[in-house]
């Protein structure tokens, strides 16, 4: 079904089964699969193909050349209907590759909303992408990566499979992360490891300059005086019941099973 106000190029081919929405446009030389859904105003540049069972909501900006919804680089997928997801407002850079999930993870791989991807992004099975994340040219997320909101990973950098990126945390540039990493910390090098406190991130989404002050005692708690991390999470439980902000820690150690970076 292709809505009316819809403008596609006469050279992109749009399978029978696909929805297109209010005002999207879709460029030239695109393949859009059956079981495709694209939302209201959505642009999708030239040499885009979109297939599998992928969802795409409202206003998203699909450079050229993307290839979303592919099938998954996991040698045990059989061909099982799973999806990707994407949500509102994201920013897609040219040649990037969304794949699908797996009947083994989640059975989907989701996007948030607001999000910036550079070009050359993948995002391999079964990920989850949070809201307002921003993603470096080249950037990489293996199979299974959890990745919370207002995270920036740089240029190059790359996540092992099973990972997670806590809230608000920082990945430098050409970085390669094999263990998680905490909200509000600033990491850096191959293999990764704690540089300092992500002071932008302090600055841009935590208003109360006490509470600042807690996030930094925490990190100097796990990085400088070397405390257990079950001794940090008790001080986290204790202080969230007036921060209800620093939730992110305890769901970011609930979560994680890899280790955390040292």
């Amino acid at each position: 079904m292709i809505h009316s106000s819809a403008v596609i190029a006469g050279n992109s081919i749009i399978e029978k089964g696909a929805i297109i929405g209010a005002h999207v446009r879709i460029g030239p030389f695109c393949h859009i699969q059956r079981n495709v859904e694209i939302g209201e105003g959505t642009i999708v540049l030239s040499h885009g193909v979109i297939n599998g069972h992928t969802r795409i909501g409202r206003d998203n900006f699909i450079d050229r050349f993307c290839s979303l919804g592919e099938i998954n680089q996991d040698l045990k997928y059989r061909g099982e209907p799973t999806r990707l997801e994407i949500g509102h407002r994201n920013q897609i850079g040219q040649k990037a590759t969304f794949h699908r999930g797996t009947v083994q993870g989640a059975g989907v791989t989701t996007i948030g909303n607001d999000n910036i991807f550079l070009n050359q992004v993948h995002i391999g099975h079964d990920c989850v992408v949070g809201n307002a994340v921003e993603m470096g040219l080249g950037g990489v997320l293996a199979g299974h990566v959890e990745v919370d909101d207002h995270v920036c990973l740089g240029k190059l950098a790359a996540v092992h499979q099973f990972c997670i990126l806590g809230q608000a945390c920082e990945v430098m540039a050409g970085s390669c992360v094999v263990q998680d990493v905490p909200p509000f910390v600033l990491a850096e090098g191959n293999r990764c490891r704690p540089i300092e406190v992500n002071e932008a991130a302090l600055l841009r989404w935590v208003e109360d300059p006490h509470l600042r002050l807690i996030i930094r005692q925490l990190y100097q708690r796990m990085y400088h005086c070397a405390e257990p991390i079950e001794v940090v999470r008790e001080e986290i439980a204790y202080q969230q019941t007036e921060y209800s902000m620093l939730v992110c820690f305890e769901h970011f150690f609930a979560r994680s099973k890899r280790g955390v970076i040292r």
